[in-house]
């Protein structure tokens, strides 16, 4: 089988990809715009990686140029493109593809393989935490017996539900000290909405502190600015907790 050459070849030489303007490279595009600008086209080029030498009376081929040529050798009757048919060919036809070899056709067939498997792979069930109650039982037996203070941020999405537990800072018997951006870096990279504060008080006692109502003023404050809520600030105690939001605190600071 031997497809037509791609019905729109690239406006560049298609010779040297790497002489091609900077905004029309798809690794350079992926880096500025992300995946979901890019083509199919420019995803499989950067999955074959690389192009195809002349032989036998055929010119030389660029990565695009045999990406072109998989999209149209196995282009649906009605010639639109079609992953699901390169995915279902045997290896040995994708190899029929001039300048497509076993490498590169193992290199297109094993991405649509991790494809296939995030499509089936199910989110699992995401904690939620609702009130300061939810939050003390789930941090109590984690916290209770540390011997310096330790601070947490529990990142939530809109439903409250619990993307990460990050260990924000670890402090002294008596104190721990941290900055707002601590908190906000890893919320921000796992695009919580909400952030909960917690922290242990290693003698047992949760009473807050006049440095604890500075913390939970602070990052309250960075907050409003950065668009993620401060839900609450929890002090974890031996039997007991303090929730500056039960308290009525977090719209007094």
């Amino acid at each position: 089988m031997t497809p037509p050459r791609p019905s729109a070849p690239p406006r560049f030489s298609p010779h040297a990809i790497k002489r091609w303007p900077n905004q029309e490279r798809p690794r350079e595009r992926m880096l500025a715009l992300g995946a979901r600008a890019l083509s199919a086209r420019e995803l499989l080029a950067l999955i074959i990686e690389t192009g195809s030498a002349a032989k036998g009376g055929r010119p030389a081929l660029s990565a695009m140029d045999l990406a072109g040529s998989l999209l149209t050798a196995f282009a649906a009757p009605t010639g639109e493109e079609s992953l699901r048919r390169i995915a279902a060919a045997p290896l040995a036809a994708l190899c029929e593809v001039p300048g497509i070899g076993a490498a590169k056709a193992s290199k297109v067939r094993a991405a649509l393989e991790l494809g296939r498997r995030l499509c089936e792979e199910a989110r699992p069930d995401r904690e939620c935490l609702r009130t300061a109650r939810d939050v003390y039982e789930r941090m109590r037996l984690v916290m209770r017996d540390l011997q310096q203070e330790e601070l947490h941020a529990l990142l939530l999405n809109p439903a409250n539900q619990l993307l990460r537990d990050v260990v924000v800072a670890r402090g002294t018997a008596d104190e721990v000290k941290i900055h707002p951006r601590d908190v906000f870096r890893p919320a921000l990279a796992e695009g919580a909405a909400k952030v909960v504060l917690v922290h242990n008080h290693p003698t047992g006692v949760p009473t807050p502190s006049p440095e604890d109502r500075e913390i939970t003023r602070r990052v309250l404050g960075a907050g409003r600015t950065m668009g993620i809520t401060l839900q609450d600030h929890i002090i974890v105690g031996e039997a007991s907790y303090y929730s500056f939001s039960e308290e009525g605190l977090m719209s007094m600071l």
